[in-house]
């Protein structure tokens, strides 16, 4: 689409494929969803959303992404890309920014199928979108957040180059929980190699860049 090229960006690497997705992807996303990305017991999640149903988990994924298709601006943006693994979608990589043109700072965020995890596919796709920010839209830092006892999202990060970055206190399902946020500087990236950005370009104004890195 000339008017959201959006649609055209990818990021290919060693094993996956992130793209924007079309509404097949999508809906292959969704039965992800529904069939399960953690163990019922735990809530690695600021807001529950895995608590309802698997036909509203999947109906949910399907809104939020075109919910941030549409609530989108250059001033305040976010990228859900499905994470494509030996020829299925498996996750959702999420990349975004608030008036990223002044920051040069983004967020990252991610949901795997429970079926998928394990397999260094969390990290690989992370690094995808880093890959995106850093070397592809200059951005200086990135940050990311994960309750004290989401151990393997904090070791991915930590492994990734993020270092803490303070605290925060949350009521998860009526209860306290505390969340590290996570900072990863420039200085500290290092590009990787086997990664490429296709359909970036176009894209700039929309993200609040003027040209790429």
């Amino acid at each position: 689409m000339r008017h959201w090229p959006v649609l055209s960006l990818s990021i290919s690497t060693p094993r996956l494929e992130l793209r924007t997705p079309s509404l097949a992807d999508l809906d292959e996303l969704a039965e992800r969803a529904a069939e399960g990305v953690h163990d019922p017991a735990e809530m690695p999640f600021f807001q529950p959303w895995t608590d309802a149903s698997p036909e509203e988990r999947a109906r949910g994924t399907v809104r939020y992404v075109l919910g941030r298709w549409a609530a989108w601006t250059p001033e305040s943006w976010s990228c859900p890309l499905v994470t494509v693994f030996e020829g299925r979608v498996v996750g959702v990589q999420e990349l975004e920014a608030a008036d990223f043109a002044v920051t040069r700072e983004v967020r990252t965020g991610s949901w795997l199928g429970l079926r998928h995890q394990g397999q260094g596919i969390g990290t690989e796709m992370r690094r995808a979108v880093l890959h995106l920010a850093f070397d592809g839209l200059g951005a200086e830092s990135a940050v990311s957040e994960a309750f004290l006892d989401n151990r393997r999202s904090l070791g991915g990060s930590r492994r990734l180059g993020y270092r803490d970055d303070g605290l925060a206190r949350h009521s998860r399902r009526g209860e306290l929980a505390v969340q590290q946020r996570l900072r990863l500087d420039r200085e500290h990236w290092s590009t990787p190699s086997g990664y490429r950005v296709d359909g970036l370009e176009p894209c700039l104004p929309l993200v609040g860049a003027v040209r790429a890195a």
